[in-house]
């Protein structure tokens, strides 16, 4: 009871006439942030962040929490309308969301997508309202060695059940491994795999880079090659209607937004882990448990409210080791870290005590700020499919520009914008000879956590690779990792097994 009156005086603030109006305009700016490629929550909380300095603490973190809210949601229209992730956190969207806007069903994919977003949102929020000091406990159980657990399950998802050719899913993973270990070494600061000494390596393979050259300069390519010059416009159409009818279907998928929805937020919680690897882990598992996960990549509208349910939980989760420990769960949790830092406020436990009025005052807030970003999120979905009904010769130079200025503004290096080519031209080919992109783009993201949880570890035990398999969270997720990477070759053996039987039989 204690903890309602807590949150009613919390909405109290929130409804405050100027922090509901910084909430509306945190959603809508939000909402844009989140649509441009390149830009995303981080660099908008970041540009954004000396504007706050003008009103109350209080008033300042609702505002930037809203950008995050708005930026999450917004990630998502970019790479179903035009193919190009909005931001890291979206790539997995991306993956059935542009194939659903490609067969007219824009609509749906948007109200599947925001409507995902808004449950992740809600189930995190109040995850977050009434678990807080325990799951802080739990975050802190994670070591290295459940991290690098963690991570093993997520490739294993992808290769155990995914249904794609397991070679050339390994063979995806093994590229994205490799690209993520360019740069600077995570132990001795040594370069590594600097091709042709280029300096531009020196600060690794962006994320977004690969992910926009892949996605949308491949795209493009493959749509120009497809259609051999003639292009139709896309079918795509918008009414009350059809919205109703997408809400309806979204029913069926209310298992998949649960579980994008947990794990988004169990991912989010943990420190450095952010909502990019939740939402590409949530996409994995979705597709796993799928009855047919042949569908996936191919228009599957589970494959859209999966990853969007899982990035804004863990969107809301990464708050939460930043205000009960002082440890930032992401990028954007970090610069919302150093705004309180200036604003005189000590993350940590005291801050519940101590700071009453900011930490509920938020909390209340990231409610509403879910449900206007909702809001405003299908009141301008007519506005996004008349982006789709936009001739090719007006669209592609769009998205090229579009691609340009996503793979500059990350790093302000022209070596990138090269790179991204380079990735557009690799990713068309790979999609020409049928290799999965996913389990690449899966890899690159996160190759990095996984090389520095494996190496603390084992730096920790000495070498002792068993420590993986000591600690009981770690050693439970690696036994289902394991189990998960040998089905593919139970599956052969099976069905090579049957395929005898039936020749012995028919013989």
């Amino acid at each position: 009871m204690e903890i309602l009156g807590h949150l009613a005086d919390g909405f109290l603030i929130s409804f405050e006439p100027l922090n509901l109006a910084l909430v509306i305009f945190g959603a809508m700016v939000g909402l844009f942030i989140g649509a441009m490629p390149g830009l995303g929550s981080v660099n908008g909380v970041a540009i954004l962040l000396p504007m706050t300095f003008l009103v109350p603490p209080t008033s300042a973190i609702i505002f930037l929490g809203a950008i995050y809210y708005g930026a999450m949601y917004g990630g998502a229209i970019s790479s179903i309308m035009l193919g190009i992730p909005g931001a890291s956190t979206a790539v997995a969207t991306t993956f059935d969301g542009r194939p659903l806007a490609l067969k007219g069903q824009a609509d749906k994919a948007l109200v599947a997508a925001a409507t995902a977003s808004f449950v992740g949102g809600t189930i995190s929020v109040i995850l977050f309202t009434a678990f807080a000091p325990p799951l802080a406990e739990v975050a802190l159980a994670f070591g290295p060695p459940e991290e690098f657990a963690l991570m093993m399950l997520a490739f294993a998802t992808f290769i155990g059940l995914g249904g794609d050719d397991i070679p050339k899913t390994f063979f995806s993973i093994f590229i994205g491994l490799v690209l993520s270990a360019v740069g600077l070494d995570v132990v001795s600061g040594e370069p590594r795999l600097i091709f042709m000494d280029l300096p531009g390596f020196l600060h690794g393979v962006n994320f977004l880079v690969l992910a926009i050259g892949i996605y949308g300069i491949g795209e493009m390519l493959w749509t120009v090659e497809t259609s051999r010059g003639n292009v139709s416009m896309s079918k795509a159409t918008v009414s009350a209607k059809r919205v109703m009818a997408a809400l309806r279907e979204l029913v069926g998928t209310w298992k998949t937004m649960l579980m994008g929805s947990f794990l988004g937020y169990f991912v989010g919680i943990l420190p450095a882990a952010g909502a990019t690897p939740g939402s590409l882990m949530a996409y994995g598992v979705a597709k796993s448990i799928a009855k047919d996960p042949s569908t996936y990549g191919k228009g599957n509208v589970d494959g859209v409210v999966a990853p969007e349910a899982a990035n804004n939980a863990a969107s809301t989760g990464s708050m939460l080791p930043m205000l009960t420990l002082g440890i930032p769960g992401s990028p954007t949790t970090a610069i919302l870290l150093g705004g309180m830092v200036i604003w005189g406020l000590e993350p940590g436990p005291l801050l519940f005590v101590d700071h009453k009025e900011f930490v509920w005052g938020l909390i209340a807030s990231l409610y509403s700020a879910n449900l206007f970003s909702l809001l405003i999120n299908i009141a301008f979905i007519p506005a996004f499919i008349a982006v789709l009904k936009l001739p090719f010769t007006i669209l592609a130079p769009v998205i090229f520009a579009l691609c340009v200025v996503g793979g500059y503004v990350p790093t302000l290096d022209m070596h990138d914008v090269w790179l991204m080519f380079i990735f557009g031209v690799v990713g068309y080919l790979m999609r020409k000879l049928d290799y999965p992109l996913a389990p690449a783009v899966l890899a690159i993201v996160l190759g990095p956590l996984a090389e520095r949880s494996v190496r603390q570890s084992l730096i920790g035990s000495h070498g002792d690779i068993t420590i993986f398999f000591q600690r009981p969270i770690s050693g439970t997720i690696m036994v289902v990792a394991i189990i998960l990477l040998v089905m593919p070759l139970y599956k052969i053996i099976r069905d090579r097994m049957k395929a005898g039987r039936d020749e012995g039989g028919a013989a």
